[in-house]
């Protein structure tokens, strides 16, 4: 098949999507399909990509696109990627990542997705997501860069608590640090390391100095790559305190291939993605995630150095999210997509 893949956001730009898109485009094209990736980012001139990447382009080169493809993969809906379909009809899919939002900033925009996915063949990430959509709606789940995050050797599984991801008020990092408060109030003097960096990274430093924590909290700044995954390998457990309903949630994924366990808050998809070896808190609430974390924290200490990596209830789990795995689904919906529309064509 000739994929056109659309992704608003695609790296260099760091998130969610991007790295969906990303492991779904290589693997639709070590499967041996023509693959063109369409994103509104910018290059930074880095190394290419094996397939084809269409960076902002003009009008005529996205009808060019669209115009020259057998399907159509939205990674997440984009009016501005797919009004050429209006012009030329090609089989449409539709991955949701996240809520069309009814009220605020994009809920206009919101309404007309909603009418113009009727259209479109649709998937959701989890099954939260796939609810609050208004069209029947096959739920497959986001895949993580299994090359990358695994169990390492030589790195001594040492640390407690982390946090990974942007710091900005939804990710709910305030509940992980009056948390940790209660927990030393009751005797517990656990250490935790907050990765990542964002615009509240000043206002959880001054929280952790007023919550008297400061010897126990660390920040580290951003970290990617190899040097995140040895850091997640250096830690027993990783909590995800989301205060926002999450639509899915690829830390909880990483972080278990790792073999850190995943704590997480009720919130979206994160239960979902954190699977069964996951522990599950309300959300927002810091007692309860201070109670979730004594057991948690007692047995990790007790776990072995890969710590849950080898548990067979996470390597099933973690087998369903292979990049392979995944965009073999994709791609068995893809081509029914093509052959609805031909028959469609057929008939006409």
């Amino acid at each position: 098949m000739n994929i056109l893949l659309c992704s608003v956001p695609f790296r260099p730009s760091v998130g969610g999507i991007e790295t969906v898109s990303a492991l779904l485009a290589q693997a639709f094209h070590e499967a041996g399909h023509r693959v063109t990736l369409v994103t509104q980012t910018a290059g930074d001139g880095s190394e290419p990509e094996p397939y084809r990447v269409l960076r902002r382009p003009g009008l005529s080169a996205l009808m060019a696109a669209v115009r020259g493809c057998d399907v159509v993969l939205h990674n997440h809906i984009s009016l501005r990627l797919g009004w050429p379909l209006l012009l030329w009809r090609r089989p449409w899919v539709v991955a949701h990542h996240t809520w069309l939002p009814r009220q605020g900033a994009g809920a206009m925009a919101a309404r007309f997705k909603r009418w113009a996915l009727r259209a479109a063949h649709n998937v959701a990430v989890s099954d939260a997501v796939a609810d609050d959509l208004p069209v029947p709606c096959q739920v497959l789940p986001n895949p993580y860069d299994s090359a990358r995050f695994r169990c390492i050797s030589g790195v001594v599984r040492s640390r407690d608590l982390a946090c990974v991801g942007r710091l900005v008020s939804d990710k709910g990092v305030p509940v992980m640090l009056q948390a940790l408060a209660h927990l030393r109030d009751q005797g517990y003097h656990h250490r935790l390391s907050v990765i990542g960096d964002g615009p509240e990274r000043g206002a959880l430093q001054a929280l952790a100095r007023q919550l008297g924590l400061h010897a126990q909290v660390r920040f580290t700044g951003p970290l990617v790559g190899d040097d995140l995954v040895r850091e997640l390998n250096a830690h027993r457990v990783v909590v995800v305190p989301s205060v926002w309903e999450e639509p899915f949630g690829l830390v909880a994924l990483e972080a278990q291939a790792c073999g850190c366990i995943p704590v997480v808050a009720a919130s979206g998809g994160l239960p979902q993605a954190a699977g069964p070896a996951g522990v599950v808190f309300a959300k927002g609430d810091a007692l309860s995630l201070a109670a979730r974390l004594v057991p948690v924290l007692r047995d990790a200490q007790q776990a072995p150095p890969s710590g849950i990596g080898h548990d067979p209830r996470v390597q099933r789990h973690l087998a369903q999210h292979q990049p392979a795995t995944v965009a073999a689904a994709y791609l068995q919906l893809l081509s029914h997509a093509q052959r609805a529309a031909g028959a469609l064509a057929r008939a006409a």
